[in-house]
């Protein structure tokens, strides 16, 4: 559809060209109707005039001058050959009418990957397709495509079509059609003209459950079978809800249509097809005589991109098509009743959980009750119980039976019309209980659990067995960028806050109506809860918060410095910490001997007892442990550490994470004393960094003692930055940036630490030298992930300042001094993680060759 609409869009000015040489002698009587319907010659349309005629008036253009001037289409293909835009090039065009702004795809953020691609191989480029919000059920937001079309007239930038999406491939989801033929002609009336196409690769075979003489209004419930047959094997038709039957009726007043039989048509791949409602559109993406009759005979390879095709896919589409029938009694029963068992799964989760449950599923399409404008928390739960009471626990033929109606005046067979996706895709999300009843509020650990519940019913691994999976669900994301307030929504009804990350999605396609019987959906949706509640406890042991044993890097002599070693899979240990502590003088006399004589080896201190140790920290508490040599083991009998004072004590939760890495620097925490530094040459052996860590996975990179030399006298830091002494209190670090290594281009860094230390020139090791600026933290104590890394991007924007010349303390050079730590495998390693035995084998396999 890119290149014919392209070419539609640029077919009056190619002709126009020509109307400046061998079609001059027409110039003078050649008239057509504009967009607004006035009647002008064809030579005075302007540009904006040009590029905004009716596609029903183009494609007349060629048909006209052979009727009125005898001017044959042999004639017409030679000229264009010439003037045309698959010879002249869009370039070549856009700068002959002086067309700055580029026209433009309009299509909803949902779309296939595979617009902004075509885009880009029809040279109209992928920027130039404009992604339109959807609203809460992931239809394209009719008020926002009103709005884009409305500045786009304004600004008298052209639109090469609109596409409305029947059936996105994620959710199922049919836009609004009608509304948007109507917008059309209500823009052509302003002067601004587009193709219609409609993307039907999905949806399109939904048109046979129609009947032949269906118009929209005439309130058609579809076809309910007479003899309704034993009730084990009885499964019923279930027609779509009216608003989707009147948005595909609708597609037969689109320009084009893209059809995969190999979606819903039940044909092996691969089978697609484009369908124009004006046969003359394929003239405009080939090389041969154009518009005009050529006969039968013409290979199909001669239009659109792909040349020759194969014609096995098109003779099973076509005998397939032929045998079951392109009709209510054909596709459109087999399809009815698919969407009747996918009704019945969306009954399913939407009413499965209730409060009493470790984890909810929330269905994405609301429920009516939801969608009321008197909704209430009360009135949701009792139209889910009725759910419960009169379908999921009933058979096909009970449901079709049931003439009570629920809260919201539905019986059974109504409501489940009103369940689930516009079509037989059912999407969904699942959240966890913490042991208090309430509902998780982080999307990554949401996130993590639909994840988990994945791999169970998919084939996840070379080990696993297909026969085996009882249930398979597939997965997307949705991204509040494409998704926008739909994706907020989702996340407020799973009971998420709202922020930046990605929302893991389930997913199920209905493809037969047989599950329906003998109660297989109970049986099926038996397993899912099995599963989920499972990978729920899973979850919510692994975000309790208890005592636990903890180890630290111990850094510098006086003070001593205790950095938490984090990890981003347990509760437990998510913080980044830096505690300034006092042992006892033998202790510390000891460890000092030691660092003074092996100055590059790693010492940790590692609790000998479980504690809380937020508690700990905040009541300025004691640690016990040992001192650990990474050679030797326990180096000093158990001893307590006081925490004399808190730096840092980050949480690294999801809210605490932004969403992507730094991209200019790189951000490390400086601590210690600043007094040994000064202009030029000196340094100081008690400044220590730690690399800041903002986004999952990363790397903790810490260093001691590094020598730091300003390129001229640092600024003074206020009160509560670094600090000399070692007095009591809580301090907040300053801001250290290697302002020559950009971060995001190196993460994510290998998981190995074998293979970092096999790394020949890895940047952060001894003796490494960075240029550095320093600065005060403007958001201190920020736990807003996202928050705390757009202020600091902003640091220094524009100079040494840019509004923010009062944080800087200086610029110079840092060079590592050794003891050096590197860690990427705590930090990330997930101990719930499964073990695949096949999947190590296989790794181990990977690694012949490379030794």
């Amino acid at each position: 559809m890119g290149h014919s609409a392209r070419n539609l869009k640029y077919y009056p000015l190619a002709l126009r060209k020509a109307f400046d040489g061998p079609l001059g002698f027409a110039g003078d009587t050649f008239t057509v109707k504009t967009a607004r319907n006035e009647e002008k010659l064809f030579i005075e349309l302007s540009t904006w005039e040009l590029l905004n005629l009716k596609p029903d008036t183009i494609l007349d253009l060629p048909v006209r001058l052979n009727v009125d001037y005898g001017i044959s289409s042999k004639y017409i293909e030679r000229i264009l050959d010439e003037f045309g835009i698959q010879s002249r090039g869009k370039d070549a065009l856009d700068r002959e009418f002086g067309i700055e702004k580029p026209p433009q795809y309009m299509i909803s953020n949902t779309r296939h990957y595979s617009w902004p691609k075509g885009a880009a191989i029809a040279g109209i480029g992928s920027e130039n397709v404009v992604g339109i919000n959807v609203d809460y059920g992931a239809r394209i937001n009719i008020e926002e495509l009103e709005k884009r079309l409305e500045e786009n007239l304004k600004n008298e930038q052209a639109v090469y079509a609109v596409v409305a999406i029947i059936g996105s491939t994620e959710e199922g989801s049919v836009d609004p059609l009608g509304k948007i033929v109507a917008m059309r002609r209500r823009f052509q009336a302003r002067g601004l003209s587009f193709a219609i196409h409609a993307d039907a690769a999905w949806g399109g075979y939904f048109a046979s459950m129609l009947p032949r003489d269906y118009t929209p209004g005439a309130g058609f419930l579809g076809s309910m079978p007479v003899n309704l047959g034993d009730a084990e094997g009885f499964v019923p038709d279930s027609s779509l809800r009216t608003e989707t039957q009147e948005d595909i009726w609708w597609m037969r007043q689109a320009d084009s249509i893209t059809l995969d039989p190999h979606k819903a048509g039940y044909i092996p791949y691969p089978a697609g097809g484009l369908c124009y409602k004006d046969g003359r559109m394929r003239y405009l993406i080939t090389w041969t005589s154009p518009y005009l009759s050529q006969g039968s005979t013409s290979s199909i390879g001669i239009y659109g991109a792909e040349g020759s095709k194969p014609g096995a896919s098109a003779v099973s589409t076509f005998m397939s098509n032929k045998c079951i029938g392109l009709d209510p009694e054909g596709y459109g029963a087999l399809l009815g009743e698919a969407t009747f068992t996918c009704s019945r799964l969306s009954a399913q989760w939407a009413a499965m959980t209730d409060d009493t449950m470790d984890f909810v599923v929330v269905p994405f399409n609301m429920l009516p009750s939801e969608l009321a404008d008197d909704a209430t928390p009360e009135s949701i739960e009792a139209e889910k119980q009725w759910i419960r009471d009169n379908i999921l626990s009933s058979s096909n033929t009970s449901i079709v039976a049931n003439a009570t109606t629920s809260p919201g005046g539905d019986t059974a067979l109504s409501l489940l019309r009103k369940l689930g996706s516009d079509l037989n895709i059912n999407a969904f999300a699942i959240n966890f209980r913490n042991s208090d009843g309430t509902l998780n509020e982080d999307t990554l650990e949401a996130n993590y659990l639909m994840r988990r519940v994945v791999e169970n019913f998919s084939v996840d691994s070379p080990g696993d067995k297909p026969s085996e999976i009882p249930l398979y669900l597939t997965s997307t994301e949705f991204s509040p960028e494409l998704y926008g307030e739909c994706a907020q929504k989702f996340k407020e009804r799973l009971g998420l806050r709202k922020d930046q990350n990605d929302l893991f999605v389930l997913r199920n396609v209905v493809m037969s109506p047989f599950p329906t019987e003998k109660d297989f959906i109970a049986e099926l949706t038996g397993v899912f809860k099995k599963v989920v509640g499972q990978e729920a406890k899973v979850s919510r042991e692994r975000n309790e918060l208890t005592k636990d044993n903890h180890e630290f890097l111990v850094q510098g002599e006086e003070p001593i410095y205790f950095v938490h070693k984090p990890s981003f899979h347990a509760a437990n240990h998510r913080r980044q910490a830096i505690l300034e502590v006092d042992l006892p003088s033998n202790i510390k006399f000891e460890y000092q001997t030691l660092k003074s004589q092996y100055p590059d080896e790693i010492i940790t201190f590692i609790t000998n007892q479980a504690v809380d140790l937020t508690q700990v920290i905040n009541e300025s508490g004691e640690l016990n442990g040992y001192l650990y040599s990474g050679r030797t083991g326990p180096i000093l009998p158990a001893t307590p550490a006081k925490i004399t004072g808190k730096w840092l004590d980050r949480p690294l939760a999801g809210p605490s994470l932004a969403t992507e890495y730094p991209s200019t620097r790189m951000p490390f925490y400086l601590y210690g004393d600043l007094d040994g530094a000064s202009s030029g040459s000196s340094s100081s052996s008690k400044l220590h960094i730690d690399h800041a860590l903002l986004r999952s996975p990363n790397i903790q990179l810490t260093a001691p003692g590094v020598d730091l030399s300003f390129s001229s006298p640092p600024r003074q830091v206020r009160e509560n930055g670094t600090s000399s002494g070692s007095g009591s209190g809580n301090r907040t670090p300053l801001l250290l940036f290697l302002d020559d290594v950009r971060e995001e281009t190196m993460q994510p860094f290998p998981d190995k630490n074998a293979t970092l230390a096999s790394l020949p020139n890895f940047f952060f090791r001894e003796g490494a030298e960075f240029a550095v600026s320093v600065w005060e933290d403007p958001v201190a104590g920020c736990q807003d992930g996202q928050q705390v890394l757009e202020a600091w991007e902003k640091l220094g924007k524009g100079g040494d300042g840019g509004g923010d010349e009062d944080l800087l303390v200086g610029r110079g050079t840092m060079k590592l001094s050794c003891g050096v730590f590197v860690d990427a495998e705590w930090l990330n390693v997930d101990p719930y993680k499964r073990v695949d035995p096949v999947g190590a084998w296989l790794k181990e396999c990977e690694k012949i060759g490379n030794a």
